[in-house]
């Protein structure tokens, strides 16, 4: 690639980085082509990117993006790395190479970043198996309710009890 195609990249990559949600790097080595392409395939549906760039222009574009400084260091830019840019929702596109990785052997977590915070290798493993979105919103919808049907149904009961006090006392 010549001067004026990595200028191009830089220019593209960085601003995807600046924009991003979430961005994930991922060690895909040995990853087959068929692979890579289910790959492309499900971040595409949780609107995510994956870009596959030298070391040396992802550690340009993060620093021009002004990605934390853990992100560009030499154990982490090393081997064949991709990018994987969240642009909507920043846990899902970390969902699925978590799933993604689970049943291939190849994709390994790097590193990351979420919310402009470096995330390491370990964080980004466990941010993976997190519930989605919809299953937590779920749970805290229940969380807050529960409490709330129960006083309903202990204060129904004391009225139907102190109905059928009254309905005794007077019949």
């Amino acid at each position: 690639m010549n001067k004026q195609g990595k200028t191009i990249v830089v220019g593209n990559l960085s601003k995807s980085l600046k924009d991003a949600k979430s961005v994930a790097l991922v060690d895909f080595n040995g990853l087959d082509i068929k692979s890579q392409q289910d790959l492309k395939k499900r971040l595409k549906e949780a609107a995510s990117d994956i870009i596959v760039a030298k070391n040396t222009l992802i550690k340009i574009s993060a620093d021009e993006a002004k990605l934390p400084k853990e992100i560009t260091d030499k154990a982490i830019l090393s081997g064949q790395t991709a990018v994987v840019i969240g642009n909507d929702d920043p846990v899902s596109p970390i969902q699925i190479l978590g799933k993604f990785a689970s049943e291939n052997q190849f994709l390994k977590f790097k590193a990351g970043v979420l919310d402009g915070m470096f995330q390491n290798k370990e964080a980004m493993v466990l941010i993976s198996k997190l519930p989605s979105k919809d299953v937590l919103v779920g749970q805290t919808v229940g969380a807050i309710a529960g409490p709330m049907y129960a006083l309903i149904s202990n204060l129904q009961a004391s009225v139907q009890e102190l109905i059928g006090t009254l309905s005794a006392k007077v019949g």
